[in-house]
């Protein structure tokens, strides 16, 4: 028996997290700045669905030497395969903000 599939929010946010770690060059997935910054800012990982169609924010800390056009470009494959394939749902957009670089960016 097959019936409708129903993905909470926080499972969308946390799997797209864990998307984006899998790809080499992510140190983190977090907002840059002082930690208390990244506090206020709110979650690094935004995402609604509307339509059917899921659209994502990430925000992500870079590892030192990293080119970050394609390090975008590949957590934006990683993200996009994991909303499709292993959720299921129809992916709209996924915006990659690299918001810092190293260790010392947090």
């Amino acid at each position: 028996m097959n019936g409708p599939l129903t993905v909470s929010h926080r499972v969308i946010t946390e799997m797209v997290r864990v998307a984006a770690l899998e790809v080499p060059g992510v140190l983190r997935v977090s907002r840059g700045g002082a930690g208390w910054q990244a506090w206020l800012a709110g979650s690094p990982v935004r995402a609604g669905v509307r339509d059917g169609r899921v659209r994502v924010r990430v925000w992500l800390i870079a590892r030192p030497g990293q080119a970050l056009r394609p390090l975008a470009g590949q957590v934006r494959e990683a993200v996009g395969a994991t909303v499709e394939r292993l959720l299921g749902l129809q992916l709209d957009q996924v915006d990659v903000v690299v918001d810092g670089v190293g260790p010392w960016s947090a």
